[in-house]
């Protein structure tokens, strides 16, 4: 027996060293699995800026927003979910595609925009691209020619696509761009549904480049490229340098406070989470996973939940050891114990990761994928991964008790009976927090404090003359464009090889214009031929506001539904729910009062806080589901305080740990990133607040009139 162990051990030992090794390192001359090979987004490392003009002039607002919502739909079905796409001026569209080095290939993949027109065999217009709702390349098995262009016409164009498909069977209706003819297909019957297929393409290339430039075709405008080139990252190398020391210093006091704190157990955990982030960094570098701000705040909930799964294991394992049972049983009962309090908190979060992806765009996706493979990774860790080791470790003879932690008895906290008081703080902070918003509404002109990707700004594209770092244009420009526009947060790209810098401000006014032309010609000693200014709409749209809105919403709906399903009791989904909404305000309130900017980290913050909060609930909640079943029948109370005050050390130990490693980001990163980890701790603390003194409390109060039920009927017997 004791040979397995050693074997097993040794081979958790080999198999977690390789996928550090792969992690760090990578496979192949191309790194593939490395750290070095993961794909980072256009806040982190920069990308290719394309800009185009509309060859209508003067186009309409809604011409421009339906370009550019098309072109966004487009972009996130070609993988680019990080990309950015946003009007410029009043007849420009700008797409910024991420972790590209190559202006001309992104072109030729998203396609040249030109017109595009379906001729009869007497030419004749029978349709055009605003008739083209989609069209994608596809492969038919089994055909000699597999290579096929799926076509999709909106409403308009169905009615017209039949009557010519049904007059001109057996000819041709040839497909024009920009005047030329790219293809000639037959028409072998009507079509009446507006969905057609292209054959005989000869190859999956052909197919997909046809496929594009149809679809570029279809858009609302005709667009011409006006400029194109390779950007630097917005937040800068540094933040990315900042960013991972703070993860590995996180990390490492996680690994220490789980040895001192849990010991035996602890160590088994440290092995289990090293193994966690490895596996984790190999799939997003093999699956080519873009990774921004949002997706960091994804990875850092899924490692605070991550920790959390060993916690509520030990804490279990604990339990039984204070019930004087055998060190193998109570490492048997503490792992049942603990897996439906781990499965019900990480399906819960899963659920609503699932939704986000679904339903979202841009920063929402690639914050709910890196959140979903986390969920993943971290249950398999903690309840295989950790498990086979503490039993290798038992296995070898290290038996003391004393090695695995007894836990003590605890105090009943009584917390239910203050409801009001745990009520009322929550009250006071969101109704201070709303207050303050029409405040600033009349003092400075918004209820919050909108950045660029909320409110849109001015574009400055200045030819400065010299090749410039981050760094350096964070020290030498900030002051200039803070003290001519009063902006307090202006973002900078450089622009690859041409000694040009992009300067992204809130709204500027024609006097302000100027004043930041007048600073930057004093400063660099050049003219204002080389400075060219516009307006640009917000980077975060209607539609992605609406969306990332009715993800959120139908997400809190299906967990609440699962919640119920899983609880028996809808009691536990209302009140759960109601904690998520508490949060979420709590954090708005801080985004109110301290005039913290609205931008793509507000989006990760709320997301982040959304999945913590839920999870840390769910935890609380297990716990309440299965003392029901030992106490008093119809002492809700006592039931909710006894939970509270078991699950207590665990609620403190999980934020701890995760605020502990949020809070080291906010110390050393750069302001981006503080701005992003202030809004996280104030969730963590709030969630754990929530679970305790909120979630649990309101479940008392819906379950009261039960337990009145109950007493009054055990009176009368």
């Amino acid at each position: 027996m004791k040979g397995k162990k050693i074997i097993t051990l040794l081979l958790l030992v080999v198999i977690i060293a390789c996928s550090v090794f792969v992690a760090v390192k990578g496979v192949g001359k191309d790194e593939i699995g490395g750290a070095n090979n993961v794909k980072l987004g256009l806040d982190l490392a920069g990308g290719v800026s394309i800009t185009y003009t509309t060859v209508k002039e003067k186009p309409t607002d809604k011409e421009l927003d339906d370009t550019v919502f098309k072109i966004r739909k487009r972009i996130d079905g070609m993988g680019y979910t990080e990309g950015q796409v946003y009007r410029e001026g009043s007849d420009r569209v700008n797409v910024d595609i991420p972790n590209a080095t190559n202006a001309e290939e992104v072109l030729e993949e998203l396609g040249k925009p030109g017109k595009l027109e379906f001729l009869d065999p007497e030419g004749n217009i029978v349709l055009t691209g605003q008739d083209v709702k989609n069209a994608t390349a596809k492969m038919i098995a089994g055909e000699v020619d597999p290579y096929i262009i799926s076509l999709e016409l909106n409403e308009s164009g169905k009615d017209k696509f039949y009557e010519a498909t049904k007059k001109f069977v057996g000819k041709r209706i040839a497909i024009a761009y920009n005047g030329e003819n790219i293809m000639e297909p037959i028409v072998n019957e009507p079509i009446k549904d507006g969905n057609a297929s292209i054959s005989n393409m000869g190859s999956m290339e052909r197919a997909e480049a046809m496929a594009s430039n149809i679809r570029i075709g279809a858009l609302p405008l005709e667009l011409e490229e006006l400029r194109s080139n390779v950007v630097g990252a917005t937040l800068g190398e540094e933040a990315v340098k900042t960013s991972i020391k703070a993860g590995i210093i996180g990390l490492a006091l996680i690994l220490l406070f789980m040895i001192v704190f849990y010991r035996i157990p602890g160590l088994a955990a440290d092995i289990a989470l090293v193994f966690y982030s490895s596996l984790v960094i190999i799939i997003l570098s093999v699956f080519e996973i873009t990774l921004t701000l949002p997706g960091i705040a994804g990875i850092i909930l899924s490692i605070g939940m991550a920790v959390d799964a060993n916690i509520i294991i030990f804490s279990r394992i604990k339990e039984e050891l204070a019930l004087e049972k055998t060190l193998r049983a109570s490492l048997k009962a503490g792992f049942k114990k603990a897996t439906s309090a781990i499965l019900d908190g990480n399906i819960t979060t899963l659920i609503a990761s699932a939704i986000l992806y679904l339903m979202g765009t841009g920063p929402i996706k690639g914050f709910a994928q890196t959140l979903a493979i986390g969920i993943i990774v971290s249950m398999f860790t903690a309840l295989v991964i950790t498990r086979l080791i503490l039993g290798a470790f038992a296995g070898l003879g290290i038996k003391n008790k004393k090695l695995y932690g007894i836990a003590q008895k605890t105090r009943t906290i009584k917390v239910v009976a203050k409801r009001k008081i745990w009520f009322s703080i929550s009250i006071v902070i969101i109704v201070i927090g709303i207050l303050a918003m029409p405040i600033y509404n009349a003092s400075k002109g918004t209820p919050l404090n909108y950045d660029i990707e909320f409110s849109g700004g001015s574009t400055t594209l200045v030819n400065i003359g010299k090749t410039m770092s981050k760094a350096e244009m964070d020290s030498e420009l900030t002051p200039i464009v803070v003290e001519a526009t009063n902006d307090k947060s202006p973002q900078f790209q450089a622009v690859t090889d041409k000694k040009q810098v992009i300067i992204k401000t809130n709204k500027l006014d024609n006097e302000t214009r100027t004043k930041l032309q007048e600073k930057l010609i004093e400063k660099y000693g050049i003219t204002s031929e080389d400075i060219e200014s516009e307006s640009i709409s917000p980077t975060i749209s209607n539609e992605m506001r609406k969306s990332a809105m009715l993800s959120i919403i139908l997400a809190a709906i299906c967990m609440l539904i699962y919640i119920t399903l899983r609880f028996k009791d809808y009691r536990f989904g209302v009140s759960a729910v109601v904690a998520l909404i508490h949060d979420v305000l709590i954090v708005l309130a801080v985004y109110s009062l301290f005039r913290v900017p609205i931008n793509n980290s507000f989006i990760a913050a709320m997301l982040t806080i959304v999945g913590y909060s839920i999870n840390d609930t769910i935890v609380l909640f297990d716990r309440v589901r299965e003392n029901q079943k030992y106490m008093k029948r119809g002492d809700f109370k006592g039931v909710v305080d006894t939970s509270i005050s078991q699950t207590m050390s665990r609620s403190i130990n999980t934020s701890l740990t995760t605020f502990v490693m949020v809070a080291i980001l906010y110390i050393i990163g750069v302001t981006s990133i503080r701005e992003f980890a202030l809004p996280l701790m104030v969730g963590i603390l709030s969630g754990t607040y929530s679970s305790i003194f909120v979630a649990s409390p309101l479940w008392y109060v819906f379950k009261r009139k039960e337990e009145k039920k109950i007493q009054k009927a055990h009176q009368q017997r």
